[in-house]
């Protein structure tokens, strides 16, 4: 046991170097994990599976049994018609930012998990094309580069480099998320992404997997010096979205190349994504307030409304930013719902978005542990309830490193006539997970790790969204190389399971 114990630091180590979390951190590490001076490494080896431990023999490869499937019926989501199909556009699924596939996901039968290594590389955010292959926005040390794996072997078809990080810059590229985090499909198979220096790139997916860069949009004169792109969405009428991380906002017409842009008041940032609807609202969340933007007969973003929330008074372990860690999640036609960064328990604040209102708060109820609260993923919709993640205590990976995990909690909240209440809370630790449900079986997936297992296996587990019981989990493998470290689980149009670790991809599947 302790050999395996030293072996796990030695490779925690050597990753943490790789991925520049020390200070003595080599620029070069893209492709495998390289070994202390006298200790030996455990490469990863871009196209062969994630290198698995002697230790995945040592804890249980599934525990619980599988489910019946129980379709859990939801509001439509109406179908931007400049997006992708829905479940196939972005790391949200659809222009509701739902987080919830009409597909039904693994049961728990048999489960078969495959895998493949891009080096050091995480493809935090993906799609779907239209020949169902996905599409990911995969970051590295070396910068941003787009990807497009086979959806059965994960094999790499094609990859193409949008963007290069400026190393010299001292950002850290575990919590950087400038010029990379999202972008969205379209329905030809076209990708809009943020670069490093300020730009929309246009990147089509060829018939045969490959990728062809299109048009580039800078607008880097719009922005200030220091400050970068975080999102990009797109509206009903077809006008692109661009947020910056300090707070500047705007639109770009693709025809014309016209940017307008609306600067937030100062001191507001923007971590996460954005939602749009059929009224021609784009929703999204500052460190401050929860928006309603519109665009004017020009283009120029205007605020419909506002809403302050209580953004706290520091930023909590397990947040990039002192605020909301959530993109907005619209329900049907009537609600939008985000979660704060409050004190001492963070809350679920659902709003009603319809324009003719003007008390606009229906509900906002505590959630999760008192004292150690807090998530950085989106609300997943499951009908007409909210499913919140606990991240609270994940300060990086070496947060789950040696038996060590965060702050345990998943709940599930229901939205009322008149209110809001907590139906269940779920005890399994997610240290980062966006989770996903599956409106097709009535499960929502995390991907968990539990405390005080020095081997610190890593797991894929399913929930039933009508109890909170957990139904099974399934081992994908022990040690840091199967941390997600913020990256999203997305069900396949099969109903296949993945989800992207810090050197690579898992695919499950019932057998």
């Amino acid at each position: 046991m302790r050999m395996l114990r030293v072996a796990a630091e030695v490779f925690a180590a050597a990753l943490a170097l790789s991925l520049g979390a020390l200070p003595s951190a080599p620029a070069h590490a893209d492709t495998a994990l390289p070994g202390l001076p006298g200790l030996p490494g455990l490469p990863t080896i871009p196209g062969l599976p994630i290198p698995s431990l002697p230790t995945d023999l040592l804890v249980p490869r599934f525990t619980g049994a599988p489910a019946t499937a129980q379709p859990l019926e939801a509001p439509p989501i109406p179908q931007n018609p400049y997006l992708a199909p829905n479940g196939r556009s972005s790391m949200h699924n659809d222009p509701y930012s739902s987080d919830a596939y009409a597909v039904s996901g693994p049961l728990g039968r048999d489960l078969q998990v495959r895998t493949a290594s891009y080096g050091i590389r995480e493809c935090a955010t993906m799609a779907f094309d239209s020949h169902d292959r996905l599409v990911g926005l995969c970051g590295g040390l070396e910068g941003f580069t787009l990807m497009v794996i086979d959806p059965v072997t994960l094999r790499a078809i094609s990859q193409l480099q949008l963007s290069q990080r400026d190393l010299a810059s001292g950002a850290n590229p575990l919590t950087d998320i400038c010029g990379g985090t999202y972008f969205f499909l379209d329905g030809q198979d076209r990708a809009y992404a943020t670069t490093t220096d300020a730009s929309i790139a246009e990147v089509t997916v060829n018939a045969d997997g490959s990728l062809t860069r299109g048009r580039t949009w800078p607008l880097a004169a719009h922005l200030g010096a220091d400050d970068c792109l975080v999102a990009t969405g797109v509206d009903w009428a077809g006008r692109v979205w661009w947020f910056s991380q300090q707070g500047t906002v705007g639109t770009l017409d693709r025809g014309t190349g016209a940017v307008r842009a609306l600067e937030l008041p100062e001191g507001e940032g923007i971590f996460n994504s954005v939602s749009t609807d059929e009224t021609g609202g784009v929703y999204f969340v500052s460190t401050h307030r929860t928006y309603r933007l519109d665009a004017a007969a020009d283009g120029t973003p205007q605020i419909t409304w506002s809403i302050p929330y209580d953004r706290g008074s520091v930023k909590k372990p397990g947040m990039l930013s002192q605020g909301s860690g959530t993109s907005p999640t619209l329900i049907g036609e009537r609600w939008i719902a985000i979660a704060d960064n409050a004190e001492p328990q963070s809350h679920v604040i659902v709003y009603d978005r319809r324009k003719d209102v003007t008390d606009r708060e229906h509900c906002s109820i505590p959630v999760l542990a008192s004292g150690a609260s807090t998530t950085e993923n989106s609300l997943v919709a499951a009908g007409e309830s909210l499913i919140i993640e606990n991240n609270y205590g994940y300060a990086g990976v070496q947060s789950t490193l040696l038996g060590k995990t965060t702050t345990p909690g998943v709940s599930r909240v229901m939205i009322d006539p008149d209110g809001c209440h907590v139906a269940w809370t779920n005890p399994t630790s997610a240290p980062t997970s966006v989770p996903k449900a599956s409106l097709g079986n009535g499960l929502v997936y995390v991907y968990s790790k539990p405390k005080g297992n020095l081997l610190d296996p890593w797991y894929v587990t399913a929930i039933d969204i009508r109890t909170g019981e957990t139904r099974w989990s399934r081992l994908t493998g022990t040690g840091i190389q199967w941390n997600n470290h913020y990256a999203s689980i997305y069900l396949g149009p099969d109903g296949a399971l993945y989800v992207a670790t810090i050197v690579g991809l898992i695919r499950l599947t019932d057998g």
